[in-house]
């Protein structure tokens, strides 16, 4: 069996678990809502009746929400302690 193919520069390949289909669908959604993505695939998710939903986003093409907290959430490379960090 050979590993899975690496998504492409930009992407993200994302696996939802959750025990209620709802669930799943619901962080899939919040997903869509920030990122470009393929249609959501479901699969079953073990003997309890959990769900597992995949999907691929884009991460160059953000809502403007997202861009917003991905570039105030990059690291500067620089390993600083925050005051609140003991």
């Amino acid at each position: 069996m050979q590993p899975p193919e690496s998504p492409s520069a930009g992407r993200a390949e994302v696996r939802i678990v959750s025990a209620s289909p709802e669930a799943a669908r619901q962080v899939a959604e919040v997903l869509r809502r920030c990122f470009a993505s393929t249609e959501q695939r479901s699969y079953p998710a073990g003997a309890e009746g959990g769900t597992r939903l995949h999907l691929t986003v884009d991460t160059t093409h953000t809502a403007e929400p997202a861009r917003s907290w991905l570039v105030a959430s990059q690291s500067s490379g620089q390993d600083r302690t925050q005051s609140d960090e003991v």
